[in-house]
């Protein structure tokens, strides 16, 4: 389907969908989005963004996943050629500069580049942020199991924030990472990898350690369990539903996803050796 096909959605429509769905005034939202699915929007991506910031007003904040778009996470799967023209020249990671990870959706960039977005400093796991908690919800990210503990994540659960999908893939929920730090599960898979970063205007090489969130912290015969915890928690009728713009849309609470995360963990991994 080419962008002339798909629904034409306007910013008044999306900010009448998304107080519909319960997006208010004053909450912190880490949004997951797909604008494709959203539709034709009149005037951009940028609109969507818009969109939100005008419903949560200067109260609330906005946050998402931005990652790093030149990130060297799979460093050691690539060719010889490649890790020495890396090594060579690669630019640190820099979270004023550094691309978003675009895999994830486009608005992470987006966000991104809005004045006044602030980032966290982890060069893969970082997150982008605007409104009164942005600066709070970003800064001091951990480098080591950067979902964890005081993580923008952990924050957004402190906060009494909310998840919003629109139209994006349940399995991409990161605030299950979170849960996957806390859940009491035995040998939890664990990578270590290395990042280039920016420090005093020089190039520095860091370690970093964290549960695998490419692979999952454990195999499970199922597939997909972020999904499968999603679609569960669905059945329970907690989270809010309906659409935006064209986009199906759910809007979870964070610190009640969390729990039940740690809980569907625990019971389907805790025999994991």
């Amino acid at each position: 389907m080419n962008d002339i096909e798909l629904p034409i959605i306007t910013r008044s429509r999306l900010i009448d969908d998304l107080q519909r769905l319960g997006v208010l005034p004053g909450q912190v939202i880490e949004l997951h989005a797909s604008v494709k699915a959203i539709g034709w929007v009149v005037g951009g991506p940028d609109m969507v963004l818009q969109a939100l910031l005008d419903t949560l007003t200067s109260e609330g904040t906005l946050m998402m996943y931005a990652g790093w778009e030149d990130s060297p996470y799979q460093f050691p799967d690539w060719s010889r050629e490649k890790q020495k023209a890396y090594l060579e020249e690669c630019p640190p990671f820099d979270p004023t500069t550094s691309r978003a990870y675009r895999k994830w959706s486009i608005l992470n960039e987006y966000l991104r580049t809005r004045p006044g977005a602030q980032r966290s400093a982890h060069p893969d796991g970082s997150f982008v942020a605007i409104g009164s908690l942005s600066r709070w919800i970003t800064e001091n990210h951990p480098l080591q199991y950067g979902y964890g503990t005081g993580s923008p994540l952990a924050k957004l659960r402190e906060a009494g924030g909310k998840v919003l999908m629109l139209g994006a893939p349940l399995g991409t929920i990161t605030l299950l990472h979170y849960a996957e730090c806390l859940a009491n599960i035995p040998n939890k898979r664990v990578v270590n990898y290395r990042m280039p970063v920016l420090r005093e205007g020089k190039r520095v090489w860091i370690d970093i350690e964290e549960y695998d969130t490419s692979r999952g912290i454990v195999d499970w015969h199922g597939g997909d369990y972020f999904d499968a915890i999603a679609r569960e928690y669905l059945l329970s009728g907690k989270s809010n539903s309906g659409k935006v713009g064209a986009a199906q849309s759910y809007l979870f609470d964070a610190n009640d996803l969390v729990k039940f995360g740690i809980r569907w963990m625990e019971r389907a991994f805790g025999d994991s050796v």
